[in-house]
C-alpha cells in the first residue's frame, strides 16, 4: 500500500473526527478500531434503523461502511488534511439481521488526491457473523 505523502495521520485524528459526526452519534455507532489504512465502525441494529422487513436498514450499513472507507483514508493523511467521499458503490448481499453491524474498511490505493477504499459489512448476533454488504468507492483528499 502506498501511503498518502509519505506518512500516517495519528489515530486521535481520527476519532476527533468521527466524534463529530452527528448522524454516527444518532446511529449509535463507535469506531472500535484504527491501525494505519484501517478502520472498523460499529453500530446496533437499534429500532431507530429497520427497514419494513425488521432487518437493518440498508442506509445504516451504507452509512458505516462508507465511514469505515472514509476514515481508513484519513488514517493515513497530514494532520492538516480532509476526506470526502467522490463516489462509492455499495452491493447488498443479505439482509442486515442481527444485533449489531461491523464495517471494516481499509485503502487499496493511496494518491496524493484520490484514495480508493474498500469495505464489507457484517451482521452479528452472539459469535455468529454473516457478510451482508461490500462497499468500493474513491475518496478525495482535502487540504487547506
Amino acid at each position: 500500500m502506498q501511503l498518502a505523502f509519505g506518512f500516517h495521520g495519528s489515530e486521535a485524528k481520527v476519532r476527533d473526527s468521527f466524534a463529530r459526526q452527528s448522524l454516527m452519534a444518532t446511529l449509535g455507532a463507535r469506531i472500535d478500531e484504527v491501525r494505519p489504512g484501517r478502520v472498523t465502525i460499529t453500530a446496533p441494529v437499534g429500532a431507530n434503523a429497520l427497514q419494513q422487513q425488521g432487518f437493518g436498514h440498508a442506509g445504516l450499513t451504507f452509512a458505516i461502511g462508507d465511514s469505515a472507507a472514509g476514515y481508513a483514508a484519513l488514517s493515513l493523511m497530514e494532520d492538516a488534511a480532509e476526506v470526502m467521499t467522490a463516489e462509492m458503490k455499495i452491493n447488498l448481499m443479505a439482509p442486515a439481521a442481527g444485533e449489531r453491524l461491523i464495517a471494516e474498511g481499509w485503502v487499496v490505493r493511496s494518491g496524493r488526491r484520490l484514495v480508493v477504499v474498500q469495505a464489507r459489512v457484517l451482521a452479528e448476533t452472539g459469535a455468529d457473523r454473516v457478510e451482508v454488504a461490500i462497499l468500493q468507492g474513491t475518496m478525495v483528499t482535502i487540504l487547506p
